[in-house]
């Protein structure tokens, strides 16, 4: 399952409050191990079911910055999209998620500085009727104004 909306760019003259954007997206294991290869975090948690099994969780998770990075995904090709610069993030973990999970993530903007060309926005991740991650994240947004 692909975004709710189209990829590309949306400058900052054009940005509203309460704007929002989303994808959907269910973890596999193939991402969850591609993401173990690709950041070195290879924590049996997520990668062995039977270590997993004896902790917590009772099974496999994702890693929490798989999850996040569905948020950066929104963020960077949706709201505001291409061109756009994290310069913060925050973030709390509520929840785990699993192998087969189908993940919302919303970003909604909270506030613009103009002059400055960033914007506030509200992150959270959801499966099913649970928040798993919520945040905050401020961007440098794209302009049509060559400064």
């Amino acid at each position: 399952m692909l975004d709710n909306f189209p990829r590309g760019t949306i400058c900052i003259e054009d940005i509203e409050f309460g704007m929002t954007r989303s994808l959907r997206k269910v973890i596999t294991d193939r991402d969850i191990e591609l993401f173990a290869e690709v950041s070195t975090d290879r924590n049996p948690v997520h990668l062995d079911e039977s270590y997993a099994q004896d902790t917590i969780f009772q099974g496999r998770i994702a890693h929490g910055m798989l999850t996040a990075g569905l948020i950066s995904a929104v963020i960077g090709e949706q709201l505001p999209g291409h061109g756009t610069v994290y310069l913060g993030q925050t973030l709390k973990f509520l929840a785990p998620v699993r192998p087969g999970d189908l993940v919302l993530a919303e970003v909604t903007v909270t506030d613009i500085i103009h002059a400055k060309r960033r914007v506030a926005l509200e992150c959270k991740c959801t499966v099913g009727d649970t928040v798993v991650l919520k945040g905050d994240a401020m961007v440098l947004a794209p302009s049509r104004k060559f400064d």
